[in-house]
């Protein structure tokens, strides 16, 4: 411990241990209906919007917090799963969307991002002046990116108890690399297909402050994080974002229990994205590696829930013990 040598992950069948089955059945063709969430639009320091969207139970105990991934919302499948799954033990819920996610384009110039964390601040300053008591934070993908980012970045608040995250790029340029390579090149692919009219919309709400000539020439991700994730937020270059939003350079300074879990045939995420040997005297970090589960998948058969849900849910009850 921390690091967890045999992981829970049961060996599912013989078509999700696959690697790309496991990721892209679950989250194409599953069904699992989203919730009916209350929306509130809150704001933000710099006068943009961020939209959260809850369920409430009576008592103001529990609360988890869950975090999207890279161009997803609060309605994707493995939300939906995951907050029906803590709603009915009693959690509250709350699923933001980060900035032009969830079916509305924000009004600054700038989006989202891996190190995004003064949008999470917002988010977590909202959940306890609301009064809840015991707030957990739960990630996929870039969500569970932006949460470790959050929590070795911040003076935590000590509503906050813990936190999990899947399917995290730890190294955010080994995570590039590896989607450039054949067959992950199609889930890039796919992120373009969403982030492309995005630049292309901020570049008419802000004329002349996006390089709009590279919209067009974009063919991995280190156009978009050269010319439009590093100019829009402040870095210098896409190796300085990848340097200083990469959840590896801040992994030392969390101070709250949390769970980090990569698959290890995830097609999302590179060798460095498995620091095994920091993980094993870290004191509050606990890093899980199935086998199997892809990239923020872990079916299950004959379950409508995933087992991410399910582990999320063993790890947090185990902090109350």
């Amino acid at each position: 411990m921390p690091y967890i040598e045999k992981s829970t992950y049961p060996k599912p069948n013989f078509i999700n241990r696959n690697a790309h089955l496991s990721t892209i059945i679950p989250a194409k063709f599953k069904k699992y209906p989203a919730p009916n969430y209350t929306r509130e639009k809150i704001t933000t320091d710099d006068g943009d919007f961020l939209n959260l969207d809850w369920r409430k139970h009576q008592n103001k105990e529990r609360l988890v917090i869950l975090f999207h991934g890279l161009e997803g919302d609060s309605k994707r499948t493995y939300l939906n799963s995951c907050s029906d799954y803590f709603f009915e033990k009693d959690f509250n819920i709350l699923a933001w969307n980060h900035r032009s996610c969830g079916g509305e384009m924000n009004t600054t110039c700038r989006l989202y991002h891996h190190g995004a964390t003064d949008d999470i601040q917002r988010v977590v300053d909202k959940a306890i002046d609301e009064g809840y008591q015991r707030i957990y934070l739960v990630g996929y993908s870039m969500g569970g990116a932006l949460i470790l980012n959050y929590l070795g970045n911040h003076q935590i608040n000590p509503k906050i108890k813990g936190a999990v995250s899947f399917s995290a790029p730890i190294s955010l340029k080994s995570s590039a690399d590896t989607l450039k390579q054949f067959p992950n090149t199609v889930y890039f692919k796919n992120f373009k297909r969403t982030l492309v009219p995005k630049f292309q919309e901020k570049a008419k709400q802000f004329p002349g402050l996006l390089n709009e000539e590279m919209i067009d020439k974009i063919k991995t991700f280190d156009e978009i994080d050269e010319y439009f994730t590093a100019a829009m937020h402040g870095y210098s270059s896409k190796e300085d974002y990848y340097d200083k939003a990469s959840p590896a350079t801040v992994l030392d300074n969390i101070t709250i229990p949390c769970l980090i879990v990569n698959a290890a045939n995830d097609p999302f995420l590179g060798l460095d994205c498995y620091p095994i040997e920091r993980f094993k005297n870290h004191k509050f970090c606990y890093f899980e590696m199935p086998k199997y589960g892809g990239h923020c998948g872990f079916p299950l058969e004959n379950n409508s829930h995933s087992w991410a849900e399910i582990r999320a849910f063993e790890f947090i009850e185990s902090l109350s013990l």
